[in-house]
């Protein structure tokens, strides 16, 4: 045992985890800078959080392909792979703007601001060792940290009756949703540890030696139960069908920044979760894709429906949030004939996604008002002719999440859908084009609303001139840019994207 102990201390690396680390400490001296600093001088600490955020960001490109990939580090909870380093830059990316936004948002609320940007910071180390999880602790771990940063985040407007609803529906669901992912992973652990059973090891937390169990036992019962209790568990936190209820109240009701953490980080978080554990679960791959297959049909076909109807902007995105988790699932499925370019399609696709996402939100967070739930269609009426820059940004950012090209939305839906075509997934193509079709629809209509509607057509506009600093017109023309240059010329991002493999 003491040999035991002394080998696992031996594979502690901290320095790779060290931008995790990094971000830790960040949010330590942004706690010790709120009690140090005097009160007119802590209006810097949020662009301290994004300064140093964007320090670990460089970091993290210019060591990209340097250190500890393909080793397994601290007893085997970790694995440093070209996946987690992506992933890794994608998070901390998703946080540089979620903590943009938050500056704004916080500006109209008359409440504790640095404890949002701290916060933030946790739960984005979270995702990040999340994505190089090769442990079922370090995952459930790492999962439950970003839940429980969520509860709070979601909830964090606390004068705002919906906004503490969302927190509650958010935990009762969250604590579900674990539950039934750990039950799970200890039904995949209970019977990996059976010694009735060839392959059987002490070891099945590990995910390598999981997978060799599996392959041993291809047709047993109670891992196929365990299999499904695990996906489904992460279903709820991608927002797949029938695991979508708790999408359209918690993003209305929670702060404009949150959602666009929950819609794009949340997401790919449990999406870079789940490509990873479809490839653990390899040997049981006719059940994991004909699943995931039926998942992205129904999460497609219900989130285009239920977003047709909709006429809050935030319970919109959140539906057409639903979709977009459908198409990314049928990259997921495709995994079973064409891996590598799945796995393409879908960093492609995430990356887009964040790029489209937060040109919208950026714009919702400088429409929305006091009450950051109150955001209407209506709202927009006259709101391109009198901000033609946000209105620009604004029609990208729809126009890419609808798929129309030349935008990058559209190049990231083909690359997906030619890999379900390699896959021979054709009737998920089929059920793929026609929530492309619908969803045009309601893009299309919050566009029209910006665009052509005025205020003798919706009285409760709010869409007035709106000054923008020199930062935040900085971020949102990259991002509308991205949008664009992206949908014209992917090499350099998809070079960068053939180079993940597990």
């Amino acid at each position: 045992m003491n040999a035991d102990l002394v080998t696992i201390a031996q594979s502690n690396q901290w320095l790779a985890i060290f931008p995790e680390i990094q971000l830790c400490c960040l949010a330590l001296l942004l706690l010790m800078a709120e009690m140090l600093l005097p009160k007119k001088e802590q209006g810097l600490i949020p662009l301290i959080s994004i300064a140093g955020q964007l320090g670990v960001l460089v970091g993290l490109i210019i060591n990209y392909r340097t250190g500890y990939l393909g080793d397994e580090t601290f007893g085997g909870l970790l694995r440093h792979s070209a996946q987690g380093q992506f992933m890794r830059a994608f998070f901390v990316l998703t946080s540089v703007l979620v903590s943009a936004l938050g500056v704004i948002a916080l500006k109209r609320q008359k409440l504790p601001k640095i404890e949002f940007f701290h916060i933030v910071l946790v739960v984005t180390a979270a995702m990040m060792l999340l994505a190089q999880s090769n442990h079922f602790v370090m995952l459930f771990v790492a999962l439950e940290t970003i839940t429980v940063g969520f509860y709070v985040l979601v909830s964090y407007f606390r004068n705002n009756a919906l906004s503490l609803e969302a927190g509650l529906k958010y935990l009762i669901t969250g604590a579900l949703s674990s539950a039934i992912l750990l039950f799970g992973i200890v039904l995949l652990y209970g019977v990996a540890g059976n010694p009735a059973l060839a392959g059987h090891t002490a070891a099945s937390m590990n995910f390598r030696e999981l997978y060799l169990f599996l392959q041993a036992n291809p047709d047993n019962f109670l891992a196929s139960v365990g299999i499904v209790l695990v996906l489904s568990g992460v279903a709820f936190k991608i927002g797949a069908v029938p695991f979508q209820i708790w999408i359209p109240d918690v993003y209305q009701g929670a702060p404009t920044p949150v959602t666009a953490f929950l819609a794009v980080g949340s997401k790919a978080a449990g999406f870079a979760i789940l490509v990873l554990l479809v490839q653990v679960f390899a040997p049981y791959g006719t059940l994991v894709f004909r699943l995931l297959g039926v998942l992205a049909a129904l999460t497609i076909i219900l989130g285009n429906l239920g977003a047709l109807t909709q006429h809050n902007v935030k319970r919109l995105i959140g539906l057409s949030g639903v979709s977009h988790a459908g198409y990314l699932l049928i990259g997921v499925a495709a995994m079973a004939v064409a891996p590598q370019q799945a796995v393409d399609a879908i960093y492609f696709y995430l990356v887009v996604y964040l790029c489209a996402s937060f040109a919208v939100f950026g714009v919702m967070t400088y429409v929305a008002g006091d009450n950051d739930a109150d955001q209407e269609l209506t709202h927009y009426a006259d709101f391109a002719k009198n901000n033609p820059f946000l209105g620009a940004v604004l029609a990208i950012g729809l126009g890419s999440l609808a798929g129309i090209p030349p935008l990058a939305g559209f190049i990231g839906k083909l690359f997906v859908f030619m890999a379900a075509y390699k896959a021979g997934l054709y009737w998920l193509l089929a059920v793929a084009i026609a929530g492309v079709v619908m969803s045009i629809y309601y893009y299309f209509g919050w566009i029209k609303a910006a665009y052509f509607s005025n205020r003798s057509d919706a009285v409760e506009s709010k869409a007035s001139p709106i000054a923008i600093n020199a930062p935040m017109t900085a971020v949102l023309a990259t991002l509308a840019f991205a949008s664009v240059l992206l949908g014209l010329y992917q090499a350099p991002l998809m070079a960068w994207v053939a180079t993940l493999h597990y």
